[in-house]
Parts: structure tokens; sequence; C-alpha cells
């Protein structure tokens, strides 16, 4: 069985991660991404989506009130970086709450919940492939990358900073300057998550190498990076966490 997802966030990272997430599973098929409850309607009225990942806290109607005005609702996951939420998102007769920034092992337990589901309630056409292990943890602290017509490789913890530049990105460590052919998105999938945060459009940084941390910018060395508004709230949830505050 193939579960057609919609994911809806006004938030481009947010988004980001559920579309990476997505493409890990076989069983999960991604049928589009939305950026507004009203852009969602359109898609379910043209598509057919199984599971619907949705954000409660978006501009003009909320994740709540789209659903009110549904008549006919896939299965959902609410996504949200509100835990107040929590009851009001269970009395939709919600698969299940994830809490921003979502893990990878929380986004399987939840999508494993509403395969379950769609089996429970005949939705299935055939029978549903075994669910994958949840994916070990990196075994390398390195990657290669291509550039200069020879592939490079690049320890993780000699990297400070990434920069995107439309096709291309620069990656700087400590000695060198690699420029290479590839996406920011595809970038954050090669880096492990617990080292390495998205902090603007065009910048990820290496959370080990931040000496500080001034308004809306982080400065590694010499080098001044913006904080975009669309991934404060992760980077500023981070440094609590962190207890940099």
């Amino acid at each position: 069985m193939t579960i057609r997802c919609l994911a809806v966030d006004d938030e481009p990272l947010a988004l980001d991660i559920i579309e990476s997430y997505i493409s890990k599973l076989p069983f999960l098929q991604l049928v589009k991404t939305c950026s507004s409850a009203t852009e969602a309607m359109q898609v379910l009225q043209e598509e057919q989506v199984d599971l619907m990942f949705l954000d409660i806290e978006m501009p003009e109607l909320t994740g709540i009130q789209f659903l009110n005005i549904l008549k006919h609702q896939p299965l959902i996951i609410f996504t949200t970086a509100y835990p107040d939420y929590a009851l009001e998102g269970f009395n939709q007769d919600a698969v299940d709450y994830l809490l921003k920034p979502i893990p990878f092992d929380r986004f399987l337990k939840a999508v494993t919940k509403a395969q379950e589901r769609l089996q429970r309630n005949g939705k299935a056409t055939e029978a549903a492939p075994a669910l994958p292990p949840t994916p070990a943890a990196p075994e390398h602290d390195f990657m290669f990358v291509k550039a200069d017509y020879k592939t490079i490789r690049v320890d993780f913890k000699d990297i400070l900073w990434i920069e995107g530049l439309k096709d291309y990105i620069i990656i700087q460590t400590k000695d060198q300057k690699i420029i290479t052919l590839l996406s920011m998105n595809k970038m954050m999938e090669k880096l492990p998550e617990s080292k390495f945060l998205r902090v603007h459009r065009s910048f990820i940084v290496s959370l080990q190498k931040i000496d500080s941390i001034e308004k809306s910018r982080i400065r590694i060395g010499s080098k001044e990076i913006p904080i975009g508004e669309v991934y404060k709230e992760q980077f500023l949830k981070w440094v609590e966490e962190n207890n940099i505050q």
C-alpha cells in the first residue's frame, strides 16, 4: 500500500523537513506541499490524499478551522511548534501530534499509526510492505563531494558553515573553500542533524563552531551569518535546549 501524502505549513523549513522524511520511506508518496489552507483545499479537490501533515498555527485559516470546513477529510497528523494545541488536535481525531522540530523517529512512529489505521479501515488495496527499520546513526563522520573534477573527502568536524548560491553551494572548512553542484536540501540530508542546522535560506552552520550570537546574526570566527525569520524559531529552540541564553 502506498500512502499518498499532503504537507501543509506556512514555514518553508517545516515543509522541507517533512518532504525529506517522506522521501526516506518507500510506502509514502508526496502529492504536494502547500503553504496555506486555501492552496491545500484545491489539491484535495483534485487529488487523492490519504494522509495530511497539517500545521495548526497558520495565517488566514488555522489548521483546525481548515478541518472544520472540509466535508471529506484524509487522515491527519498535526505538526506544530505549540504544545498547547495538543488536546484540541486530538479532539479532531488526529492520528498523531508532532511537535517541531520533528525528529525522524517520532515522524516514523506517527506514519506507522496512520498505516495501521488505513489497514483497519480497509482502505489498503494490497498488502502493505513491512516498515523499514529506523535508520541507524551514520557510521561515518565524513562525506564525499564532487568539486574541481574530483571527489573530495570532507570531515564534518572541519566544516565551519555552508553557503548556498543558486544551484551551487560553498563548503567553508577551516582550511579550504569547496564549491560543488548541490542544493541546500540535499546537503542537509548528508549532514548529521545533531551537528548542523540551517539558519537561513542560504546558510547552514556547524553548531559546534558558533562563537557568538548577536541579535539576528551568528558569528563564526570573523564571519557574520544572518538568521532568517523562518528559521529563527528552530534555532532559538536549539539555543534554549543547550542552555546558551
